[in-house]
């Protein structure tokens, strides 16, 4: 008789619920978030489905589970109303009511990409990441040179720079630095890898024949998207990436405010570097007459969004019908 199981997964422990078919609970338990205790608890249990939150450790246990053959199902945090609005909220309680949604077939599902789509994510958000800590403490450097009144001659981090820089003998920029080379280098290497993986991806090609869209935005648009199929039409995939305008209605009135801002704040970014991009490299294109025809009414800020968004559509169309780019 298969049980269902509900996982509420923190950094160092996990909450289960085991409950059969009737929703009668056999197991309730805590352990230790390890995967000697994983296999312990599930030890026995052969015939399961498992819910579990997208929290942000939730990786590491979901593959455990799913390399020991489970069919396991991640709960999307912000539409299970169950667990982010109870009144009564603990971690045995959030389980619980996962275990529960997952027998009655109502637990509101986060998509999965596959591993390779995971691994790829993995890159170019360290990349992300990396590049950010860099801007950092490149604005670190700028501080401390205004802090101690020094004007340098030419660009401060170029090779050069550095080496006027070094010859100042302030130590917070030394340290500063040196920590910047560290991270040029590991950038350099994650950009080998990415540009390699770039040129053996079909879809990447494809998107990189749009000016403006580059290797490394081109990989993380599609990392963030995942699979173009599981998108009807583009408004979904537009919603999905959160630059579609938020809505209010009530009987006859009908207010749109600002972009929803939902999903991957990543995907959003690289979207809008692009649109900038585009209107850099290309004069005459649909999207830089969409661009100067929006902003003549809303400004600049608001046709850059939009353009982004149709920018996005021609994306979707691209890449569902495996075309390249078209002026």
């Amino acid at each position: 008789m298969p049980v269902y199981v509900g996982l509420d997964v923190h950094k160092r422990t996990c909450h289960a619920t085991v409950v059969d078919e009737q929703g009668k609970i056999l197991v309730q338990e805590k352990f230790k978030n390890e995967p000697r205790e994983l296999e312990r608890f599930f030890k026995g249990i052969d015939d399961a489905k498992v819910a579990m939150e997208a929290s942000y450790c939730w990786q590491p246990t979901y593959e455990l589970l799913e390399s020991m053959g489970y069919e396991v199902k991640l709960a999307h945090p912000k539409r299970t109303r169950a667990v982010a609005e109870a009144k009564i909220k603990t971690d045995a309680k959030d389980s619980e009511v996962l275990a529960y949604l997952l027998e009655l077939d109502w637990l509101p599902t986060a998509y999965v990409p596959v591993q390779d789509i995971r691994d790829l994510r993995e890159l170019v958000r360290l990349r992300t990441c990396l590049v950010q800590e860099q801007t950092r403490f490149n604005n670190k450097v700028r501080a401390e040179l205004a802090k101690h009144g020094v004007q340098v001659s030419r660009n401060p981090f170029s090779r050069r720079g550095r080496e006027e820089l070094g010859r100042l003998n302030v130590r917070t920029v030394n340290d500063c630095l040196e920590v910047l080379e560290t991270l040029a280098q590991r950038i350099r290497e994650l950009e080998r890898e990415l540009r390699s993986k770039a040129g053996e991806s079909r879809e990447a090609e494809l998107l990189m024949s749009i000016p403006g869209v580059g290797y490394f935005s081109a990989l993380a648009i599609l990392a963030e998207i995942g699979d173009i199929n599981r998108f009807p039409n583009p408004e979904k995939l537009c919603a999905y990436a959160g630059i579609v305008p938020s809505v209010e209605q009530s009987e006859n009135t009908r207010r749109l405010d600002g972009t929803t801002k939902e999903g991957s704040a990543l995907l959003r970014w690289v979207l809008i570097q692009c649109a900038w991009m585009h209107l850099y490299h290309t004069e005459d294109t649909r999207l830089t007459r969409f661009f100067w025809k929006v902003s003549r009414r809303k400004g600049r800020k608001v046709a850059i969004v939009a353009m982004a968004r149709k920018m996005l559509v021609a994306i979707y169309w691209m890449l569902r019908r495996g075309e390249r780019f078209r002026a």
